[in-house]
């Protein structure tokens, strides 16, 4: 049971950090990060991240039961090969490099539709605002709302979603969700504390490399394994 869960956790981390790395989550929060208190961010953030990761675990979980042992474990084989497929096929066309601006310009757009002041005045508002709500009431912020939705409808459908079904289809659900909560955990950190820097200093083609190579890796490995 131990060995199931260390593997599913292993497997489940280094997907989610060569997944969310480079990702428009990760661009999001970035930038969010920039404008607004990172605690907020960080909160909004990781709590849709969280969520999604348990939810998808879930699915994948309950996935066998609903189809036979076989389809689940070939559809997670297929899964994983055609995600490797797609991210390297991102890595050598550029497919991910306009996800910075991309995400800056929607944040932008959504900004001057929602009125409002400069960035510095926005930022007083905040600091005094947070100051006169109990502790309670911040988790209710705003801020927090936007970052939360922003993430969790930002990462519905993506292929870090899917992978993650697929993977607790397979492996052992409960190390899929630990791995996966501390992939989420690690990667939402840096982009909140890192900003737009670290995000822009990052290759984005050596990250979908290695990550595309890491899902043909899983394909290739559910592929030799048999079905229990």
């Amino acid at each position: 049971m131990s060995l199931s869960v260390t593997q599913g956790f292993t497997k489940s981390l280094a997907m989610t950090v060569l997944s969310e790395i480079g990702d428009k989550t990760f661009f999001a929060a970035a930038i969010l990060a920039m404008r607004h208190p990172r605690r907020l961010v960080l909160s909004g953030c990781l709590g849709a991240l969280i969520v999604m990761t348990i939810l998808s675990a879930v699915v994948g979980w309950a996935a066998p039961n609903l189809v036979s042992r076989k389809w689940t474990h070939h559809i997670t084989t297929l899964l994983f090969l055609g995600f490797g497929v797609w991210s390297l096929w991102d890595a050598f066309h550029d497919g991910e490099a306009e996800d910075l601006a991309e995400v800056e310009a929607q944040l932008d757009a959504d900004l001057k539709a929602n009125g409002g002041a400069t960035k510095e005045k926005n930022q007083d508002s905040d600091e005094l605002k947070k100051q006169r709500r109990p502790l309670l009431t911040q988790f209710f912020s705003p801020i927090l709302l936007k970052a939360f939705s922003i993430t969790f409808f930002g990462e519905w459908g993506d292929k870090s979603q899917l992978a993650t079904i697929g993977l607790a289809a397979d492996e052992n659900p409960l190390g899929v969700v630990l791995g996966g909560i501390l992939g989420q955990a690690l990667c939402t950190t840096a982009a909140v504390l890192g900003g737009k820097s670290l995000a822009s200093s990052i290759s984005e083609r050596i990250v979908a490399l290695a990550g595309g190579s890491l899902f043909i890796v899983f394909g290739i490995q559910s592929f030799l394994s048999t079905v229990e």
